[in-house]
């Protein structure tokens, strides 16, 4: 480690204000052969890590570099194991691929898209994903400047939770050819319930982008959860119908993982009821991916917990889940934890390890 090229790091990391959490991290502090053990913000990362590097049919397909740690800390996090990486229980049962240098990433990711099994699939740009690349952009940054040397004509997709500062979100706007963007809730208490963070910098840049860069935005991705979305998505969708009621919007079935792993996932009635509400709004690019139907129920012991919660149920159902695993919060915002160092969302390993 102590001999890599890292020079282009040190502006963004060394007092890490890559994302609205803000939190001045040197995550760059021992440089003796440990970068980064150190200080860690919200995150969890230190140097940008690459967990895996792979083609994707999902569209827009892809290839795709999953970079390790996340500003969010999601109960129902699809991907936990990556974004949750560097707290060490994630560690122990999880192989990354590592840091890369971002030339040879950008050599690798533009050899597979020249490869036969890319263009079976119509794979036609790099798709940076994680966890939050947010974390990792200067890194991202440096591909995308390696990738356009080779081939100025590459395309490049942004898969973000939208919890950037507003001069990262112009950083990615600047390079970004596309932006998938995850909406997690609208409601603000419902939103730090599920993520543990705050969801005025979300709306912000959303807004921002539907409003400036339309062309730029892919698709709003929404996960919906039966019992905890039901009201939320009449906000959301009154929210991006007022700004560009020609928006993309997709409701991707909740399947239960991580955390809420033993809770139901999406019915085919909640997705028809979401659907319905876009309708209403006159959002008319409105669609829905994911399985649905996949069975689940409350345990007795989360069940308990939500009971004793004096909150309206859709809010009570995370925040019971949170509390079953450990978090010692009502009101989740991470960002003012003294326990994110050792928090046991973090270190929360589910059953099925993904």
């Amino acid at each position: 480690m102590a001999n890599l090229k890292l020079d282009y790091l040190e502006s963004d990391l060394r007092n890490c204000k890559l994302c609205e959490w803000r939190c001045g991290v040197d995550r760059l502090a021992e440089v003796n052969g440990k970068i980064g053990r150190l200080t860690k913000g919200v995150c969890g990362n230190f140097i940008p890590m690459v967990a895996s590097s792979q083609l994707h049919p999902a569209p827009p397909a892809s290839f795709d570099a999953f970079l390790t740690g996340c500003n969010f800390k999601c109960l129902f996090c699809q991907n936990w194991s990556i974004s949750m990486y560097e707290s060490s229980s994630q560690k122990q049962d999880r192989d990354v691929e590592g840091y890369y240098d971002p030339w040879l990433w950008a050599e690798l990711a533009l050899a597979t898209l020249n490869s036969p099994e890319a263009q079976f699939i119509n794979a036609d740009r790099l798709f940076f994903t994680g966890g939050e690349p947010t974390c990792s952009l200067p890194w991202v940054e440096q591909v995308v400047q390696a990738a356009r040397q080779i081939n100025p004509e590459t395309k490049v997709n942004f898969d973000t939770n939208g919890f950037l500062t507003k001069s990262s979100l112009n950083r990615v706007l600047d390079f970004a050819t596309s932006i998938t963007y995850d909406l997690k809730a609208f409601n603000s208490k419902l939103f730090s319930a599920l993520t543990g963070a705050k969801v005025t910098p979300v709306l912000r840049n959303l807004k921002y982008i539907l409003k400036n860069s339309p062309d730029s935005l892919w698709e709003v991705r929404v996960m919906v959860i039966p019992g905890v979305h039901e009201e939320d998505v009449h906000g959301m969708c009154k929210f991006l119908a007022d700004i560009n009621p020609d928006v993309r919007l997709n409701f991707l079935g909740f399947r239960p993982n991580f955390v809420m792993e033993g809770y139901m996932g999406a019915t085919k009635k909640l997705i028809n009821h979401c659907l319905s509400v876009a309708t209403d709004y006159d959002l008319s690019n409105a669609s829905w991916s994911g399985r649905i139907g996949l069975g689940g129920a409350f345990s007795n012991e989360v069940k308990k917990i939500i009971d004793k919660l004096d909150l309206p149920s859709h809010i009570a159902i995370p925040t019971g889940f949170a509390q079953w695993a450990g978090c010692k919060s009502e009101n989740r915002l991470c960002g003012s934890c003294p326990t994110n160092d050792d928090c046991a969302i973090k270190n929360y390993k589910a059953t099925s390890f993904q």
